[in-house]
């Protein structure tokens, strides 16, 4: 399943997504299969979602079921049941293979409003350029030093309008589009941000608005990211119906 976070719904924390998905799955009376031992629990798996705080047209789950499933009533039923902000766009039956090892490369958009532009082109630039960008950011195991340039495969700079939290459209704003590799320690929007500011000393003047708009695996060929779904569509055209009669995957 692809679903969004959208609006004030970007400042819930992945554990409240969490327990508001599993009310959902109960409440549009999909057939989850639960885990073995003394205390079960649902079989709802994320992959690659997004830090608290950020919005995303792109955050994916797999949900096992005992018996097969419709996609799209399953889409209807539980988007539904989720509370407006989180918003279900996407739902196919699983094929085979992990849906989480085809999530390698993410598309963010960063607005940056009051900034100025030419001074996030020559950051830009100046980040590109560097061979490696070392940032520090406070993990649970204490604060840890990495490359932030390593992963960036892309970083371009536009403008465009500001969109204030009722989603209203506000004044002209910097925009930042970077396509980020997913790597341990995962590269973030905040630490190219980190890397801006130390190549450059480039800083926006007010806390910006960060949206992942896709995630998935890198075409080789073209540069651009694929649908990671596709895989599960292909398979279920060609008529594979194994895995998918046990999962709903996103």
């Amino acid at each position: 399943m692809r679903y969004a976070k959208r609006g004030r719904l970007r400042f819930t924390s992945h554990r409240d997504i969490s327990r508001a998905v599993e009310r959902a799955v109960r409440r549009a009376g999909i057939p989850v299969a639960y885990s073995a031992g003394f205390s079960p629990h649902p079989k709802i798996s994320y992959a690659g979602a997004a830090p608290t705080g950020v919005a995303s047209e792109a955050e994916y789950l797999e949900i096992g079921v005992t018996t097969p499933c419709d996609p799209e009533q399953v889409r209807q039923d539980l988007d539904g049941s989720l509370p407006p902000g989180l918003d279900v766009l996407d739902v196919v039956a699983a094929g085979p293979g992990g849906l989480a090892d085809r999530l390698e490369v993410s598309d963010w958009e960063v607005r940056l409003p009051g900034a100025d532009r030419e001074l996030a082109e020559v950051a830009a630039e100046k980040f590109l350029a560097a061979g490696t960008v070392e940032v520090e950011r406070l993990t649970k195991k204490g604060p840890r030093r990495f490359d932030a340039r390593e992963a960036v495969l892309g970083l371009t700079v536009s403008e465009g309008t500001d969109r204030t939290a009722a989603q209203v459209l506000g004044g002209p704003c910097v925009i930042l589009r970077m396509v980020v590799r997913h790597m341990t320690p995962a590269v973030r929007p905040d630490d190219v941000l980190t890397g801006l500011r130390l190549v450059a000393d480039f800083a926006p003047p007010v806390p910006p608005e960060v949206t992942r708009l896709a995630q998935g695996p890198l075409d080789a060929s073209t540069g651009a990211l694929a649908d990671p779904l596709d895989l599960d569509r292909d398979t279920t055209r060609g008529g594979e119906a194994g895995p998918a009669s046990e999962h709903v995957a996103g």
